[in-house]
């Protein structure tokens, strides 16, 4: 989920106009509507969080975080004013540590542990100024500063106030004020000279110097491609030179390497891409980037690390190392420098390790952790992360499914134990989980020690308490304005002992307010209270100052009580002057925010019958209803869920034979089907696996624990081969035509044998449809979370054909819940598939019984 955060210049130099009238501060507004227009186009949008921050005083400068929703965040945008300072570092600040405050509450920096490039929080800070000099209460500021001291606690395991997943992007207005004659020169949009390029620089992103609205549209383009989810790297080169590569594709040791030159593609800050996982939506790897120092339990502290971490690549050709089944991470680079030198040598079959200083405990450089290598295609570089020390694990877990088949010597063993001991403590989680998915035996002993003391286990546990501490502080300040002034500030004038009611102005006043005298504007002094409207008293309304009943005229007592009893009751619920209409006026944007609205609503009562199907608001669409509580037909097919049902015919649809039909038989290609409750069980294989509490009209679901009982109560077989249900007196015989027989319920047999005059014919196109439909809706039901596996059996009942067919839906199934590991649901269906395989000896054998009778 990208976090888009837009930090808006609201000092009085924003005010400036540019030649069309605009200000930079509405230039700035529409620039931000317009990148969501952009943004929108695009369908992982729909995950997007969107923040505000502005230049005031913190906390006060942030207008929209963590908790408002969008329409928080346009309305802030809307009334934003332009005041105050240029405060560009502390306002930096904040933003920073906006975006870091359930960082270290979600332990998604894993300080201590190892580098995990998925687990991330990609993040796009983007700033619109009009890059003028930088201002505080303390002067005019040349440089930009961020404040070191920062609120947020464990800001000093980082070294940055940024994180690796997060870039600073910067609009620079440069609009001028006055139109050009010049022709606007087209091109790519050129970096700005001012402080915060720099700084955007150091964080992976950059800056744009705008001059006409067509730079900033086009700049706005851009920076909607540059929401992409990854993190910062620096990549440096270590050791010399590659030797060049001749016109053949062949070393050319002739040409010289310019090994001491220093080049652009030795040291690169760039992005490597974590693309989310298709199904899942979420990024997924396995091994993580070193730390830059070796974990030991004697460490008092952690060291602070840098932002990104950094990251050499030796430049010696190396085969790239991979065996079956052991997982690896492959990130692909931003272009840069480097992957343009990479494609340049056209070497697709060879690779360049990579290394973290310091990360090994015997080992200045590291051992390698992964390598970079060009895609076979040429079109891109990727950075593949392998387990630590890769060149020695890789041929032990070779050898020990190819040659050891498994059951390791003792030589063998003492080879592991001795490479265990370069690993650093945080891989040796990650090992053990890989090792499980090749399905190779427990190496690693089960007592996993992270490497980290006691006093640092505890320290960090105590920053994330006192981080939610502070979370909650900051997030309770958000939209808040700075506290005003209140009162009136009156000057001390000397010599003045007279005390305020004996004021001559005081006493003037009050006889206005009570209407003994008339007020009279050229008394007033406008000036003294600046910013406020003199209202116009009407002549025809008087004050209402009566102190004895006696005194109010006769054509103003009813007017005078209703006053009354409307100060006393307190019945008036809308503010004094204003409208009781005004109280249903709604701004058009507000209008359809009905959910904003839910939250202000109590939360209601119990219903008095929960039994009966809850009904859906209607706002909006007063003919909404709810599919799945519907009343319908007892006779009709109802399963909850959405369906695609094909309606058969021959189906009566009077309501008065409902409860005639409540247990009728379905007689065709000798099986049987009976409907109960509403549905029909084909074949019988599963007749009693779906009882009525599953399909109830209410909708609710049988709890998971009386699903035991599903796979227990099948039909049986007769003796002579017949189809029997369970608890039930019919036999079906081999009828071909398909008749359906009703009858009182007193009397099963006689139903059975019984005709119906409406048939229901089945051809072979029909089934293989209605399978064909069973078959897609079970693919979807079995990738549902949970363990409300009943609509899976309903599904299954529905099954056409002979009890062969069954059995091989019944299979699909399974395999289906093996891919999504639903273990619980393949036990149910292995009993079903059990029951099926029984009925189908004993019918095989009832059948060379019968014939040898013969």
């Amino acid at each position: 989920m990208p976090i888009l955060l837009f930090l808006i210049d609201t000092s009085a130099s924003m005010n400036q106009r540019t030649d069309l009238g605009t200000s930079y501060l509405d230039i700035a507004k529409g620039a931000v509507e317009l990148f969501l227009k952009l943004r929108a186009r695009d369908p992982a949008s729909r995950g997007d969080r969107y923040m505000l921050v502005t230049y005031d005083e913190p906390p006060y400068c942030i207008k929209a975080g963590w908790k408002e929703n969008h329409a928080t965040f346009m309305s802030e945008l809307k009334n934003l004013q332009a005041s105050g300072l240029t405060t560009l570092g502390q306002a930096l600040r904040s933003s920073f540590d906006l975006l870091n405050l359930n960082r270290l509450i979600s332990g998604i920096d894993n300080y201590g542990q190892g580098r995990n490039p998925f687990f991330l929080e990609p993040s796009i800070l983007i700033t619109i100024t009009d890059g003028n000099k930088l201002t505080s209460t303390a002067g005019v500021q040349e440089e930009l500063h961020l404040p070191l001291n920062s609120p947020l606690p464990g800001s000093e395991l980082t070294k940055e106030p940024f994180r690796w997943d997060q870039r600073l992007f910067a609009l620079v207005l440069r609009l001028p004020g006055v139109a050009s004659t010049e022709p606007e020169q087209l091109g790519s949009v050129p970096t700005d000279e001012s402080a915060i390029t720099q700084m955007c620089e150091v964080t992976g992103g950059r800056s744009y110097c705008v001059r006409t609205q067509r730079m900033l549209n086009q700049c706005l383009e851009s920076l909607v491609q540059k929401v992409q989810s990854g993190v910062v790297i620096n990549f440096e080169k270590t050791g010399p030179d590659p030797l060049p590569i001749g016109e053949d594709g062949l070393m050319d040791s002739s040409r010289p390497s310019n090994s001491f030159a220093a080049q652009p593609w030795h040291s690169c800050h760039k992005l490597i891409y974590v693309r989310p996982n298709s199904k899942t939506g979420v990024p997924v790897g396995h091994w993580p980037i070193p730390e830059s120092f070796w974990p030991d339990q004697n460490l008092p502290s952690l060291p602070p690390r840098t932002s990104h971490p950094v990251v050499r690549f030796s430049c010696v050709d190396c085969e790239p190392m991979v065996i079956d089944k052991l997982p690896f991470d492959k990130y692909e680079l931003e272009p840069s420098p480097l992957t343009q030198y990479i494609l340049e040598r056209k070497s697709p079959h060879t690779c360049w390790q990579v290394f973290v200083t310091s990360s090994g405990k015997y080992n200045e450089l590291g051992y390698p952790f992964g390598y970079l290598k060009a895609s076979t295609t040429l079109t891109c570089v990727n950075l593949f992360v392998m387990p630590y020390n890769y060149p020695v694990l890789l041929p032990l877990l070779d050898d020990l499914f190819k040659v050891h088949k498994l059951k390791p010597n003792l030589k063998w063993r003492q080879a592991f134990d001795s490479y265990l001991k370069t690993l650093p403590p945080y891989y040796l989680l990650p090992l053990k989980k890989a090792l499980r998915m090749m399905g190779a035996p427990n190496l690693i002993s089960d007592n996993l020690d992270c490497g980290l003391s006691y006093s640092v286990i505890s320290y960090l546990k105590k920053l994330s308490q006192q981080t939610k501490l502070e979370s909650e502080r900051i997030l309770a300040s958000v939209g808040k304005k700075p506290p005003q002034e209140i009162g009136i500030k009156v000057k001390n004038h000397s010599g003045g002992g007279m005390s305020l009611t004996h004021n001559k102005n005081f006493r003037k006043l009050l006889k206005e307010i009570t209407g003994e005298t008339a007020l009279r504007l050229t008394e007033l002094n406008t000036k003294e209270f600046a910013g406020f409207q003199i209202g116009l008293l009407n002549k025809d309304l008087k004050p209402q100052t009566y102190r004895n009943a006696y005194d109010i005229p006769r054509r103003g007592l009813l007017d005078q009580l209703t006053r009354m009893r409307s100060n006393l009751l307190k019945t008036h619920k809308f503010i004094v002057g204003q409208d009781e209409d005004s109280l249903h006026s709604v701004p058009v944007a507000q209008m359809g925010n009905y959910q904003e609205y839910l939250k202000t609503l109590a939360s209601p009562l119990r219903e008095i019958d929960p039994d009966q199907p809850k009904r859906l608001h209607t706002f909006g669409n007063p003919f909404k209803q709810d599919k799945k509580g519907m009343m319908i037909d007892e006779a009709d097919e109802f399963v909850a869920g959405p369906q695609n049902k094909v309606k058969r015919p021959g189906e009566p649809n009077s309501p008065m034979s409902s409860k005639r039909r409540r247990n009728a038989t379905v007689i065709h290609d000798g099986h049987e089907e009976k409907m109960e409750n509403g549905q029909i069980t084909p074949d019988g294989f599963l007749s009693k696996s779906a009882p009525s509490e599953l399909i109830n009209m209410t909708g609710d679901l049988m709890p998971p624990n009386q699903l035991d009982s599903l796979s227990d109560d099948f039909t049986s077989l007769g003796k002579d081969g017949l189809i029997q249900k369970a608890g039930s007196n019919a036999f079906v015989g081999g009828a071909k035509n398909c008749n359906l027989s009703v009858d009182d319920q007193k009397d099963p047999v006689a139903s059975t044998l019984g005709i119906m005059p409406n048939t229901l014919q089945i051809t072979p196109a029909m089934a293989q449809g209605i399978n064909a439909d069973i078959k897609h809706q079970l693919m979807k039901e079995v990738r549902k979370f949970g363990r409300k596996y009943e609509r899976i059996f309903i599904l299954l009942e529905e099954v056409q054909g002979p009890l062969e067919m069954k059995k091989q839906f019944v299979e699909f199934t399974i395999k289906e819940a093996a891919r999504f590991k639903r273990r619980v649901l393949i036990q149910y269906l292995e009993k079903v598939l059990e029951k099926i395989d029984s009925h189908h000896l004993l019918n095989n054998i009832n059948h060379i019984n019968s014939r040898s009778s013969c």
